[in-house]
């Protein structure tokens, strides 16, 4: 096997997006020296079970057991427990398959322990023989709270899967952000990284709650020279998810422009795709590089095109 170059990259991740980048990435470079930095925001509880949505896509992904139907949760899932909780009258609307039941009946055993979120993630994460480090943005709850234009207030997990995310919205927080800490070593990652990328991620939902904590934003723009983001923008449209509508809904361009203004002040480099080419100079207006390519990861190999295209901007 052919020896990979070795380049300590940090990456911020929210899920599906995020994901698909870090599978590309670790056939490219070695993985052993790539760290995903992953959104906790949206983590929530259900039936007593501490649930983080984007630490287990991310880990699952990577594991190889991701369901390719759904993007989450895993393959080859029974749903026994569910039906269980549907005969009661529980819960069901959100899904958690019978496997996937397990990996939050530990994480919320070891939590209820003593043991925080990062040594959690770790156990999980080596128990799956993966050798990227994957870490929680933080170990202090930080909870999304979406405001709809009707005033009500709802978690963010009741607006995305209960609704559907078919609501309008006037407003997202983040609880608890400004009292959380980074994860340890989160700080160090970011300083040390040959390359800083941000994934192609909901910049709103699951970008922004990593970039408020406090520290992580003043780390990248100490770092700003090394860090490029990628637009999950495309052509005006999230390939996955509400991201162009709460772009729109909250005062934000939904546009390669409008990722640009978000990050202009931690990124030195914007990635977008072929298709939004025609604002490559109005991307480049906002004080950001622009770089056009392929950003549609169809598969595995047109995600790691993406990743060495990304990791060349700093050869």
């Amino acid at each position: 096997m052919t020896n990979l170059p070795s380049n300590k990259i940090t990456v911020l991740c929210g899920g599906v997006g995020a994901a698909k980048l870090l599978t590309g990435l670790v056939t490219v470079t070695d993985s052993s020296e790539v760290t995903a930095v992953v959104n906790i925001a949206d983590d929530t509880t259900f039936h007593g079970l501490h649930i983080s949505p984007d630490l287990d896509t991310v880990t699952y992904t990577l594991a190889g057991e991701i369901n390719p139907a759904t993007g989450w949760g895993l393959k080859d899932e029974g749903w026994k427990a569910m039906e269980m909780v549907r005969r009661y009258g529980g819960i069901d609307w959100f899904q958690l398959g019978d496997r996937d039941l397990g990996t939050h009946l530990y994480r919320t055993q070891r939590l209820s322990e003593g043991a925080s979120l990062q040594e959690v993630t770790e156990e999980i994460t080596r128990a799956w023989n993966l050798s990227v480090t994957i870490l929680p943005a933080s170990n202090d709850p930080i909870k999304t709270v979406v405001t709809t234009d009707l005033g009500e207030e709802i978690g963010f997990q009741d607006y995305f899967v209960r609704l559907s995310h078919d609501v309008t919205v006037s407003d997202i927080r983040f609880e608890g952000i400004h009292n959380a800490k980074p994860s340890l070593g989160i700080l160090e990652k970011i300083q040390e990284a040959d390359a800083v990328i941000i994934a192609p991620s909901n910049p709103i939902v699951s970008i922004a709650p990593i970039l408020e904590i406090p520290g992580i934003r003043e780390a990248l723009q100490d770092q700003r020279g090394r860090v490029t983001a990628i637009s999950g923008i495309v052509g005006g449209r999230a390939l996955k998810g509400p991201a162009d509508r709460l772009l729109q809904e909250l005062g934000y361009e939904p546009s390669v422009v409008g990722v640009a203004r978000l990050y202009r002040d931690i990124s030195s480099t914007l990635v977008i795709d072929e298709v939004d080419i025609d604002d490559k100079q109005r991307v480049e207006q906002e004080g950001i590089e622009c770089v056009v390519t392929n950003t549609i990861m169809s598969n595995p190999k047109a995600a790691a095109a993406l990743c060495q295209t990304v990791l060349n901007l700093g050869s």
